[in-house]
């Protein structure tokens, strides 16, 4: 499976974006897929996550309520809605697919280039 990651920019505080991340290859609905973050000098972070048939999601703390994952299977296609802005969602995003539903980078086996989101205040 291949990621490709699109849709980031420099935004305002309160604005939104919508990242997508279409995937090639022929076993896409096998993989739970992910949305990562990593912030210059952090540790990458988990951000949401989706399960195969898309029934199931899962957030970070941080983005509950303003961020939505979501995935259409025939579009070999993941989305990640983020509403309401805030500068410390400043980041390097990353979509990633996953075997098994985790919210831990390491279960994560194929991984996009990043996106990079900057959110001013």
């Amino acid at each position: 499976v291949q990621l490709q990651a699109s849709g980031g920019g420099q935004v305002q505080t309160g604005d939104s974006l919508r990242l997508s991340c279409a995937a090639s290859g022929r076993f896409f609905t096998s993989y739970h897929m992910g949305w990562f973050r990593q912030a210059p000098g952090k540790e990458r972070e988990f951000v949401a996550a989706v399960s195969r048939g898309g029934g199931s999601t899962n957030y970070a703390d941080s983005v509950k309520g303003r961020f939505t994952i979501s995935r259409d299977n025939a579009e070999n296609t993941v989305l990640l809605q983020m509403n309401n802005l805030k500068p410390e969602d400043t980041a390097l995003y990353y979509c990633a697919a996953s075997p098994a539903s985790s919210g831990s980078p390491k279960m994560y086996r194929y991984w996009g280039q990043g996106t990079l989101v900057t959110v001013s205040s």
